[in-house]
């Protein structure tokens, strides 16, 4: 199971250097990133990270308010990372209850050390591979992997399996966008998705094609952001051929 993040940073080298070394340990997925502490209080309500990484160089007051303004929203605040050129606001960061406290440049020793003691910290358990549909006195009980995608009916939503066949839940496609494991992507209003059958995404047509039966799911520009993550998740360990 990954863990996700979020960075708060301004800075475009800085920020995209952090993914770089986090994309090399494979189980760490970056589902936001913000400019400055608006943006990241935004994040961090809409996206729930597991940890969040906020570059102190500019405006690092603002961003212990904004830290001190989350716990009105939420009951549990992700694990902070301080990032900075100076130790100028590191004991502030500890008063935060910051979980580590980074020096730029970036030293790959130190990120190592810090994320294996996160791992540690906050061990991830194995994501449930079957989801249960209750009506009633009847119980149905689907694995994961075999679902394709989810679509919604109305205030109903249809499960459509691998293997051809539908199955209907009374409930709104809303009540299964966080139950479901993370490989499980919300691309539409209409539409979840298990991107593990993904084959194709085609930004021009707006579409995201499935392996198995050649059909295609269209995307909307309201989840955008989804569709990013998921084409920088898929391309990692791919081989890339331009034409």
């Amino acid at each position: 199971m990954e863990y996700t993040y979020a960075i708060i940073d301004s800075d475009a080298t800085s920020n995209l250097q952090l993914q770089h070394y986090l994309d090399e340990y494979g189980d760490f997925s970056c589902t936001a990133m913000a400019r400055n502490d608006d943006e990241g209080l935004n994040a961090i309500l809409k996206f729930s990270p597991d940890v969040v990484f906020i570059n102190l160089n500019e405006k690092a007051r603002s961003f212990f308010r904004m830290i001190m303004e989350l716990h009105q929203y939420v009951e549990q605040i992700p694990l902070l990372i301080g990032i900075s050129k100076t130790t100028d606001y590191a004991y502030e960061a500890i008063k935060n209850s910051f979980f580590d406290y980074w020096l730029l440049p970036y030293n790959e020793f130190d990120i190592r050390k810090s994320l294996l003691r996160l791992k540690k910290r906050m061990p991830k358990e194995a994501e449930p591979q079957t989801i249960c549909l209750k009506s009633y006195s009847d119980f149905q009980y689907l694995n994961t992997d075999d679902i394709l995608y989810l679509q919604a009916d109305n205030n109903a939503t249809e499960f459509i399996m691998k293997d051809g066949s539908v199955t209907s839940a009374f409930k709104t496609l809303k009540t299964f966008e966080n139950q479901l494991p993370r490989n499980f992507v919300r691309i539409h209003q209409s539409y979840i998705v298990n991107t593990n059958y993904i084959s194709r995404i085609n930004y021009g047509k707006s579409i995201c094609a499935l392996r198995s039966g050649q059909q295609q799911l269209p995307f909307s520009k309201s989840y955008k952001q989804n569709i990013d993550g998921l084409k920088k998740l898929l391309s990692k360990n791919t081989i890339s051929a331009l034409n």
